[in-house]
């Protein structure tokens, strides 16, 4: 794959593929590369953003097959092709090395790109991230892998289903899901081909890369909620550091910011 990139705005161009990435830069410093979770965008990472980005460099993305950047027209939405153009990404701005911040399946790319491209990951910071084949799969997406279900998705998605899953997604404490971010998730869901886009990620077979982890050697902080079942990245990634919230749910840059920020600026070495 041919990812040159080139520069319109806010967005990334890959003409080779006709991959589109919208993405957002704050701050200066040290670079920092916030990757959201499946079904969301770089506007999840926004409370995050205005608390690091007096300090760092703050790049957020929306991935492909979500919110602004929309489908890719090839339809390939596995791990290792997001991971590809994470690498063409980072080459179009011209950073060789970057701390990779990455919630849930953003986690998952994370923890990926490490693997893959060692030399291209200076930190990792995985949030509630994806990866090990026993963690529990969100109801909403479980339901996507029926036909019945998928085939409908394709055509209409009602914005009391996205309030519901956004409801389950947070801890029992939180207060965020309100009528801004349902209507803010509903809009970009049903941007042109989102929709059919979702239902193509959720039933793309990922190949489990799980027995590989161990091999990660970048410094690594790990930030889980209590409630988030199988995550074991503080087992098998050595050296690693880990935080645990004993309230937060699926969505910690949403929910707990500033908890969030705070265990990462610690965790980044000083620039002063």
């Amino acid at each position: 794959m041919n990812n040159t990139f080139s520069f319109s705005g806010d967005t990334l161009v890959a003409p080779a593929d006709d991959v589109l990435v919208h993405y957002r830069r704050a701050g200066q410093g040290q670079p920092l590369l916030l990757l959201h979770g499946s079904g969301s965008s770089l506007d999840g990472m926004a409370a995050l953003t205005a608390q690091l980005s007096s300090s760092y460099d703050v790049i957020s993305v929306d991935l492909p097959g979500f919110a602004r950047t929309g489908p890719r027209p090839d339809g390939d939405y596995r791990v290792a092709t997001y991971v590809t153009t994470l690498v063409g990404f980072l080459d179009a701005l011209g950073i060789e090395r970057v701390t990779v911040v990455g919630n849930s399946f953003g986690g998952n790319l994370a923890w990926n790109l490490a693997l893959d491209h060692p030399d291209r990951v200076d930190r990792l910071v995985l949030i509630n991230a994806t990866g090990y084949p026993d963690k529990t799969l969100p109801i909403g997406m479980q339901l996507m892998r029926l036909p019945v279900l998928r085939t409908l998705i394709r055509l209409w998605m009602p914005r009391q289903m996205i309030a519901k899953n956004l409801e389950k997604t947070v801890g029992p404490t939180s207060t965020i899901v309100d009528d801004a971010m349902v209507d803010r998730a509903y809009r970009l869901m049903n941007l042109p081909g989102n929709r059919a886009a979702f239902v193509d990620f959720v039933n793309t077979e990922q190949r489990d890369r799980s027995g590989e982890i161990r091999r990660i050697t970048a410094p690594t902080l790990i930030l889980r909620s209590a409630s988030i079942d199988g995550q074991y990245f503080g087992r098998d990634i050595a050296g690693s550091e880990e935080a645990v919230h004993p309230n937060g749910g699926h969505l910690l840059p949403e929910e707990e910011p500033t908890w969030v920020a705070q265990n990462i600026t610690e965790f980044l070495p000083s620039q002063h």
